[in-house]
Parts: C-alpha cells; sequence; structure tokens
C-alpha cells in the first residue's frame, strides 16, 4: 500500500508516518532520512546533495527523486511505503507517480493530516522548549506555515482532482489520530 502523508510543521506527519509503516509493515520514507543515509554512505548521490546543502541551497529534484525512485525499487518496499511530508511540490508529485506506474503501482490515498494554525504553532513551541531549539520563535513559525500553505496549496488541488486525497483531523491524542487513520485506509 502506497500512501503519503501531507500536513504542516507540526501537525504530527512524522510521528503518524512512523505509527502507520509499523502497522502495515513497510518503510517510511522521508527526503530528510534519505539525504542523511547518502550523505552517510558517501554515494555519488549523497555527494551530490552535500554540495548543495553546505551553500545552504535546496537539493535539486534530480537528486531528490532518484534518492526517492532508489527506494521504491528496494525489496523493501515491494508491500508498498509510506511517505511523510513527500512531494512537496506537484512536478514531484508526477515523477512518484510515474516512477509507480513503471512498477504497476499506484498511489492509494494521500492523507492531509487537517490542524488549526494556533495548535500548531502551541505544538512547535513546546516542542522547541522541549528540544532547546532557540531558533523556534512565533515569527519564523508563522514564516514556515506560511511557505508551507503557499508550496503545498497546488499539491493538495493536484491530488483532490486525482480523487485520491482525504482530510484527516490531526487534533486529539496520538490515539484518536492514529485511529481516524486506520479508518480511512481501512486497517
Amino acid at each position: 500500500m502506497h500512501v503519503i502523508l501531507l500536513g504542516p510543521p507540526g501537525a504530527g506527519t512524522g510521528t503518524q508516518g512512523t505509527i502507520l509503516a509499523q502497522r502495515l509493515g513497510v518503510p517510511k520514507i522521508t527526503t530528510g532520512d534519505l539525504l542523511r543515509d547518502a550523505i552517510q554512505k558517501d554515494n555519488l548521490l549523497g555527494r551530490d546533495a552535500k554540495r548543495f546543502m553546505d551553500r545552504g541551497e535546496l537539493v535539486p529534484d534530480k537528486i531528490i527523486l532518484s534518492l526517492i525512485k532508489q527506494q521504491l525499487v528496494s525489496p523493501e518496499a515491494a508491500k508498498g511505503i509510506v511517505m511523510d511530508s513527500f512531494p512537496r511540490t506537484v512536478r514531484q508529485a508526477e515523477a512518484v507517480n510515474v516512477m509507480l506506474m513503471e512498477q504497476g503501482e499506484r498511489l492509494k490515498r494521500v492523507l492531509l493530516l487537517d490542524v488549526p494554525e494556533e495548535e500548531l504553532v502551541r505544538r512547535l513551541l513546546s516542542r522547541s522548549a522541549a528540544e532547546g531549539r532557540g531558533d523556534d520563535t512565533s515569527e519564523l513559525i508563522q514564516r514556515r506555515l506560511h511557505a508551507y500553505r503557499e508550496s503545498t496549496a497546488p499539491l493538495v488541488g493536484y491530488y483532490r482532482e486525482m480523487g485520491i486525497l482525504t482530510i484527516v483531523s490531526g487534533t486529539g491524542t496520538e490515539e484518536e489520530i492514529t485511529k481516524r487513520i486506520e479508518e480511512v485506509l481501512g486497517t
């Protein structure tokens, strides 16, 4: 089962993605983890990605999509994958769809965790305090949320048009949110 979890910073896609991947017995893919792993392994894609990251630039889609493709064709992903907060653009979404079609697969569902902005800010400030991250101020959090909304709106429309987008309330306890996701997926 191939599933994508989308949501703004603080929505809980990381937590819910981990839970869902474990329950489905499939890998969870995040671009951050893939980049860190490639850099640690010091392979060609990792070295290429590191050059961009060292300059403070975004890693180009070509590198990101190559890393994603490696995961999608891996034996571990034979039963599916859970993608956490990826793709981030319609172009990336189209590329992922092509990769899956080449394997005779398709996305089952895209879940958008919906959390009110006040709750997101509260969660992020709380996480920042717990982790000692002084760089997560209210102002920076607002900028991140604004950037997310602008970049993700076309993606939400894209998946809605495909008929595979479901909005899931991301408020409540971890268990309540997990239960909602399981109900949507029929797991």
